[in-house]
């Protein structure tokens, strides 16, 4: 068996050997750098997880963007900057989380150069007709109102021929008309080139809020007529 080793009783005030073998002697400059090491330890640590979470809320969320140009006046302008929902036309095995609508304003990708991107407003669903009369936009021939849009920037809105719009394309237009280059002139816009919504507007910060969708009207003589989404 072993046995432990008793320890001498020693007169008052004296230090035995062994004990003196456990003192440690705390250097202040050491603790004070120790605790340094672990601060920032600790800081980059918070700072990688806060820039992971930006970085993926950015790539899948939302993103800012800085709007050029001004095809969509009046309804944004030049310079402003605004947030895109990226996640919200996202399909799970083939279901989407939410449709794309007439009168969302979009952010796609330029159908004919796809490293460009526009801001474009939603007129023309899946299936529908669209045409232009006289300035006026017709869906399935009946007049769209759109209340969102000034005059002042629809002066010389040229005439479009009927045109069917196919499955999973759409139809878009800036609301500045007259300044706009859009689905007028370079054709439908693919579904899968639409890859996000403008929905809040956060520079200038006099005009911090959400954008205007437009309320939205079909009318074939003077009386309202509400248009019905098909999909086959």
């Amino acid at each position: 068996m072993l046995q432990s080793k008793k320890r001498k009783n020693l007169p008052f005030g004296t230090i035995a050997i062994e004990d003196d073998l456990q003192i440690e002697i705390l250097n202040p400059r050491q603790e004070e750098r120790k605790y340094l090491y672990s601060e920032i330890f600790k800081f980059v640590r918070d700072l990688f997880i806060i820039l992971s979470i930006f970085i993926l809320f950015g790539v899948f969320v939302a993103q800012p963007v800085t709007v050029e140009g001004i095809s969509m006046l009046p309804t944004i302008h030049d310079g402003e900057r605004l947030i895109v929902n990226k996640l919200i036309y996202y399909k799970w095995r083939n279901f989407p989380w939410s449709r794309i609508e007439r009168g969302d304003v979009v952010v796609l990708w330029y159908p004919k150069d796809p490293d460009k991107s526009f801001v474009k407003r939603v007129i023309g669903l899946p299936g529908e007709t669209v045409e232009i009369r006289n300035g006026v936009v017709y869906i399935n021939g009946y007049k769209l109102e759109e209340n969102y849009l000034d005059s002042q920037y629809n002066q010389g809105l040229a005439n479009l021929p009927l045109k069917k719009i196919d499955e999973h394309y759409y139809f878009v237009m800036g609301d500045n008309r007259d300044s706009s280059s859009d689905s007028r002139y370079w054709g439908l816009v693919p579904e899968k080139y639409i890859y996000g919504k403008a929905f809040f507007r956060f520079w200038p910060i006099d005009k911090i809020g959400f954008i205007n969708r437009g309320a939205y009207e079909l009318k074939l003589d003077g009386i309202d007529k509400e248009l019905e989404r098909s999909y086959k």
